[in-house]
């Protein structure tokens, strides 16, 4: 950064904590906590609003807005990131620059939230006070630039991320001009913390059988052999898993076809009913993103009993019991290699078979998928070392996070 700007801006206390300021959206995950600097020793003064007159030339804000709110009255400018581009994992330096060019309205406080813009969820909140509650929005002197300095400690989150921020009083946001300038809920648009993307994202290259599988759990119809076998990995961060999970993927003209293989000395399952929780015991699921398009895809699960869960989502996360109206007509079988629901002995572990119907998934881009098809999908297993404790979870393309419906991270499927 340019040194008298530098200087400048230093004189802003740093701050951040984690807290869930304003308006709370329902259904996020918890939020990292931004890890403000060391206190300076000897430092006693009450801290005091900073502003300026303009930028030193030669400084380049990493992010330009001009974006407003109130009808005018506080004018965002942009955002310089430091460093650029932010890494997974390692902390970030954001200096928001805004104006007040009418009165400022008072009792309005200063939120930041950093999220995935492809779907919302909330990455890190980084909600502080202004200037380290030394700039109030009503003492905002009319014309000068009003510096907020702070550092946020980002996760190790393999999506894109970017910073949303604005002001907020009880339950309300306060309103931005520009429609195009925030993201529907008063959140205005602040810089993209542009990062390496994680891995490359896995590829699965299915074959169409040359005749259907006989769907009984079993894994020894020779038509598998067509089909290439991968293993997964912990679905956190992609490393080697304790019990392996071996995955093959087939389809024809009517129906993809799945298998899982299972090591697992206790298999077990507690429920009985359809749609029932199963993906709260053990349990091997499949996802797909038929049209790639981030929003519409299928949860498909089968339990060690064959009870079945099948889900179709308009969004990511959409209503459940919405969701869980959809059938997708799924025929599945399991294989036990063992005694089910018995832990005093030791099994060698169990296997499923899918039949899924290509036409009762949701926004497929072809019926019957077509050479070159691409859609994206993951599988997974989830696999207790523990009854309900100690869980592990598998994944053919790692999330990076400790969510399944992360549609970012999906592998691609494609057709051969």
């Amino acid at each position: 950064m340019n040194a008298r700007l530098y200087l400048l801006l230093s004189l802003c206390l740093v701050a951040c904590r984690d807290e869930q300021a304003g308006p709370k959206n329902k259904g996020q995950p918890p939020r990292s906590a931004a890890q403000p600097p060391a206190a300076q020793p000897g430092a006693q003064a009450a801290p005091q609003l900073r502003s300026f007159d303009a930028l030193p030339p030669g400084v380049q804000l990493s992010f330009k807005s001009g974006a407003t709110f109130a009808n005018g009255a506080i004018t965002y400018l942009g955002t310089i990131v430091e460093p650029s581009p932010a890494q997974p994992g390692q902390p970030v330096r954001l200096t928001h620059l805004l104006r007040a060019d009418k009165t400022p309205p008072p009792g309005w406080k200063f939120f930041v939230h950093v999220v995935d813009p492809t779907n919302g969820t909330m990455v890190v909140n980084a909600d502080h006070e202004f200037q380290n509650g030394a700039a109030p929005l009503e003492a905002w002197p009319l014309g000068k630039l009003v510096p907020d300095q702070h550092v946020v400690q980002l996760p190790e989150y393999q999506g894109p991320m970017r910073v949303l921020l604005g002001f907020w009083q009880g339950d309300q946001r306060l309103a931005v001009d520009q429609p195009d300038a925030q993201d529907g809920t008063m959140r205005m648009f602040g810089p993209r913390l542009d990062q390496a993307s994680g891995p490359a994202l896995p590829e699965y290259h299915i074959t169409k059988a040359s005749r259907r599988p006989t769907i009984d759990g079993k894994l020894d119809d020779a038509v598998w052999q067509q089909a290439t076998e991968v293993t997964l990995t912990t679905s956190f961060d992609g490393k080697p898993t304790r019990r392996k999970t071996g995955m093959r993927l087939l389809y024809d003209d009517k129906n993809i076809y799945v298998a899982f293989n299972c090591e697992d000395p206790d298999v077990w399952g507690s429920k009985r009913n359809k749609d029932d929780d199963i993906y709260n015991e053990e349990v091997v699921e499949v996802f797909f993103d038929a049209n790639g398009d981030g929003a519409t895809y299928n949860e498909l699960e089968v339990s060690p009993h064959n009870v079945q869960f099948d889900a179709a989502f308009v969004t990511r996360r959409s209503n459940l019991e919405e969701a869980k109206k959809w059938n997708s007509g799924m025929v599945s079988a399991v294989q036990v290699r063992g005694t089910l629901d018995n832990d005093s002995d030791q099994d060698d572990g169990w296997s499923v078979e899918m039949e899924i119907p290509i036409a009762n998934l949701s926004a497929v881009p072809h019926v019957p998928p077509v050479k070159g098809d691409v859609w994206r999908f993951n599988g997974y297993r989830l696999e207790h070392f523990v009854h309900a404790r100690d869980i592990e979870g598998q994944s053919f393309s790692p999330l990076f996070m400790g969510d399944f419906h992360h549609l970012p991270r999906f592998g691609k499927l494609v057709f051969e």
